[in-house]
């Protein structure tokens, strides 16, 4: 399947009651297949000639795994059958919450030559960024399969809950990278911000721990965004079904997340050219 310019530059639609928004979002689905393909192809350059490819997030995912289960489980004195997997699966996760979130402040403006001279979505670039993480999400579920293996975590009907459970998040990441790239077109700095905030919120969010772990504490960590969206695919990969107040929490995050950046695309897409 190849890419051509006439499948992206696709005249603009004719008016209708249609929102702008939700326009530009029809028109990058209908591309989806395109701008799937370009998302590979991002990673297909980042790889090039390398003797494993995309795989050696995978090996770097397994030892950071390894080594941070045997320092904290030793720290924080847990057991390791408890403790590495779940740390796994917090690990996997954070990577691709911290990869969308950091790079999509400067997705448009990494994008600015494609928007000047191609009539395409505005929509587009950060749909495939989030493409091109949940593709390396994907490379690194040979570690979490093979954590489930060796610490023998029971696998049922919960496990199969990881699926709806990630995709509530990938909806969830798609406004969160639509708002970031907007303000980030619009504020050069807030890279820089997010890039420096990320290390501390790191250890803000259940990564390294479970909420469980800090009793007295528990209820300040569910006031932080991230701890949702990780929690909400850690305790199906963990063999159990997640709270009903941490997916009723995701839903209602991705609502309100929506309502706020179809509003605020609608009224700035026509200026993300000239913040370029």
């Amino acid at each position: 399947m190849t890419a051509s310019a006439h499948d992206i530059a696709t005249p603009p639609p004719v008016a209708s009651a249609t929102p702008p928004a939700l326009a530009d979002l029809g028109r990058a689905m209908r591309l989806l297949h395109v701008i799937a393909f370009m998302a590979a192809g991002d990673l297909r350059a980042r790889y090039r000639r390398s003797v494993l490819g995309p795989f050696w997030m995978t090996l770097g995912t397994a030892a950071g795994s390894l080594g941070l289960g045997l320092v904290w489980s030793e720290l924080l004195h847990m057991d390791r059958a408890a403790f590495v997997p779940s740390l796994t699966c917090g690990l996997v996760m954070w990577y691709l919450l911290s990869g969308c979130i950091t790079e999509a402040t400067s997705t448009y403006w990494r994008q600015s030559a494609i928007l000047r001279n191609l009539s395409v979505p505005l929509s587009m670039p950060p749909i495939q960024m989030l493409l091109k993480h949940l593709i390396n999400f994907l490379h690194n579920v040979p570690v979490l399969v093979a954590v489930l293996l060796i610490f023998h975590l029971p696998v049922g009907a919960a496990t199969l809950l990881v699926v709806p459970c990630l995709a509530l998040v990938a909806i969830n990441l798609l406004w969160i990278t639509l708002l970031l790239s907007m303000l980030g077109a619009r504020f050069r700095d807030l890279e820089y911000v997010i890039g420096a905030a990320m290390p501390l919120l790191m250890f803000l969010s259940p990564v390294f721990y479970r909420p469980s772990y800090l009793p007295f504490n528990e209820r300040f960590v569910w006031f932080n965004p991230l701890s949702h969206l990780i929690e909400i695919v850690r305790y199906p990969l963990l063999g159990s079904p997640p709270p009903g107040f941490v997916v009723l929490t995701t839903g209602l995050l991705a609502a309100a997340g929506w309502v706020v950046t179809l509003w605020l695309f609608n009224a700035k897409r026509n200026r993300i050219a000239y913040w370029l």
